[in-house]
């Protein structure tokens, strides 16, 4: 069963949280096998994304949707994960082109350096017209070097963005997806500018460095592998440690799709009457497959006409599928 740990270290400014995704990731992946599924490396980018997404949505007071995005010019134009706060999450990808069985972040998204990582964070409750917030980072380094690794980017990202130390570990194979996230806390009423001003003369750098040595002690395989337990107790078994009740089940990462019947119906309204009955003329149906979840939605001349009988209570136009 998919579980989230959480956990701080006592005396310390440091937190952190291990995912583990089986029967979510498992779930997720199958959905997709009857569109012809993704090469290994998309899987294993798209495992990491969802393990990463959980993490980040934890991470956060946060009632909403964490989008987590890296689009580029490389044969993936497009990955997404997407987690909502009550950790039900789902993921995708557009490919377009060639995928070489060893290929890494830079030869999947960013092979002409123009590749980036969106991290869109929509609120539940958000009101027409106004806009998620969203924070965009490259996928390349300080030193223009392609980062290898989403792990990388988020660990860049959070440093940029929130000015917080970040240790980020990520995994994924057809069974699991995992992560380990380290990230020093800011102090109470202190800026992080003003934090950093001061942690030579606190000791605090010392700790939490020790604690980010640790975590990166980590191997893909033992993170794939081993239980949180095992994991936690073989990386920390000299720290204090405070653990909190495991989040699973109904409260934990689970896969869930939110399209629907309706959302697709709000879409083809978008598109207009003639374009969808000269689909139908030519087709038979409209016929539409959720990106995420792989479910089809079938409309025939007589759904095309109800679509636009006057007086249906219409969503507003749109043109995705959400």
């Amino acid at each position: 069963m998919s579980e989230l740990h959480k956990f701080i270290f006592e005396g310390l400014p440091v937190r952190g949280m291990l995912v583990r995704l089986t029967d979510a990731w498992v779930e997720l992946l199958r959905r997709r096998e009857a569109a012809g599924g993704y090469p290994a490396p998309v899987r294993a980018l798209l495992g990491e994304m969802a393990a990463a997404g959980v993490l980040m949505q934890s991470n956060i007071k946060f009632d909403g949707a964490l989008i987590l995005q890296i689009q580029g010019d490389g044969p993936v134009k497009l990955a997404v994960a997407e987690v909502k706060s009550d950790l039900a999450l789902r993921a995708t990808a557009t490919l377009a082109g060639e995928i070489a069985e060893d290929a890494r972040l830079e030869a999947l998204v960013n092979a002409h350096g123009r590749g980036r990582c969106a991290i869109t964070l929509d609120p539940k409750d958000r009101k027409p017209g106004v806009q998620p917030y969203q924070g965009i980072v490259p996928l390349h380094g300080d030193h223009r070097e392609p980062l290898q690794d989403i792990a990388q980017v988020l660990e860049h990202y959070m440093l940029q963005s929130e000015q917080l130390d970040t240790r980020l570990v990520l995994a994924a194979n057809d069974q699991v997806a995992a992560g380990l996230l380290i990230q020093r806390l800011p102090i109470e009423g202190e800026g992080n500018l003003e934090r950093l001003a001061r942690e030579d003369e606190i000791g605090l750098s010392e700790g939490f460095n020790r604690i980010a040595h640790l975590a990166a002690t980590l191997t893909r395989e033992e993170l794939l592998t081993l239980d949180a337990n095992t994991i936690l107790r073989r990386l920390f078994w000299e720290e204090r440690m405070q653990r909190f009740e495991p989040l699973s089940g109904a409260n934990g990462p689970r896969f869930a799709c939110s399209c629907s019947r309706d959302k697709v119906s709000a879409m083809l309204r978008g598109l207009g009457r003639d374009e969808i009955e000269a689909l139908i003329d030519e087709r038979g149906a409209a016929e539409v497959a959720c990106e995420f979840c792989g479910a089809q939605y079938r409309f025939d001349a007589v759904d095309a006409a109800d679509l636009f009988t006057p007086g249906r209570n219409q969503a507003p136009r749109s043109s995705t599928l959400h």
